[in-house]
């Protein structure tokens, strides 16, 4: 595969537009749970995403050899247990609360890269990173009350921190995966393997709190919920994030993930009618500084 400049930066800016997609997901989800409980929510998202991902690949005559099973597994793994406790956690927690420890995921992957990878933390890498945390975090308190921030629940807090530690092992131990088949590939046997483990939480979490009514779960509304948390932030989504690993390392590929706030943000502003203050606006240029001196640093 031949990556030049110009490829390099075109493809590096998938994770971008996976970012993108994710933010809308969380008002969404949240959205979703009075008719759908979040762990079944979870499973039915993965469910939708594995079969899209699936149909993909197979029409591709996209296959993997018996030996690299378990690697699928333990990323299925990853994604289940980033599925799980981020679905929990968003329903325990308010929304300021969420998106603040979105800047955990970016960091635990820049450290794993490191750890795992041998990625270089690089002086240039390092302070770009610093700049989008900086960013993100002016974008989050412009955004929401953070006088709130006590008021959530702690098992959603650890629900949340746990979330943004699995969902870096799914990034940083995609790469040789990513590297040795390809970013459709990874994503579509990673989300067919997370799909049964789901299955049995979601089983599980209706045998607790009882299953929703037909006419909820059937709904309109509900039905286009799992649609586009299915179809686009997770088959479209999950596939740009590790297609952006074909061409840039980990730790550059996850700086993209704090365009998340940005997104969620703006779309409050469009679709809810939420103000947008100076803050909003001086964080989403930090942010978008801090991603350009990350992108263009050398790996």
């Amino acid at each position: 595969m031949v990556r030049t400049d110009f490829g390099r930066y075109l493809f590096a800016a998938a994770p971008l537009a996976a970012a993108s997609l994710w933010g809308g997901m969380y008002v969404v989800s949240k959205w979703t749970f009075t008719a759908i409980p979040p762990l079944t929510l979870g499973f039915l998202r993965v469910a939708v995403g594995a079969l899209v991902l699936f149909v993909v690949a197979r029409r591709r005559g996209v296959g993997v050899a018996r030996e690299d099973y378990g690697r699928f597994v333990a990323l299925g793994g990853c994604v289940a247990l980033t599925i799980a406790t981020q679905f929990v956690g968003t329903e325990l927690t308010n929304a300021s609360q969420a998106s603040l420890l979105t800047v955990l995921t970016p960091v635990f992957t820049v450290l794993l890269g490191v750890a795992v990878l041998g990625e270089r933390l690089t002086t240039k890498k390092a302070s770009g990173m610093a700049l989008a945390v900086v960013g993100t975090l002016l974008v989050v308190a412009g955004q929401y009350d953070l006088s709130g921030l006590a008021t959530g629940n702690l098992a959603g807090l650890v629900a949340l921190v746990a979330a943004s530690a699995a969902w870096a092992g799914y990034t940083v131990w995609g790469v040789p995966v990513v590297h040795r088949y390809s970013a459709l590939t990874a994503a579509t046997y990673a989300t067919v393997a997370a799909t049964p483990m789901l299955a049995v939480f979601s089983v599980v979490e209706l045998a607790v709190v009882g299953v929703p009514s037909a006419d909820a779960v059937l709904s309109l509304s509900a039905l286009a919920a799992v649609a586009y948390l299915g179809v686009a932030s997770t088959a479209l989504a999950w596939y740009l994030w590790y297609k952006g690993l074909e061409y840039v390392g980990a730790g550059t590929v996850a700086v993209f993930f704090f365009a998340q706030s940005v997104v969620g943000a703006a779309l409050g502003a469009a679709l809810l009618s939420e103000p947008i203050g100076p803050a909003f606006l001086l964080g989403g240029v930090v942010m978008a500084v801090g991603v350009v001196v990350v992108s263009t640093a050398r790996t």
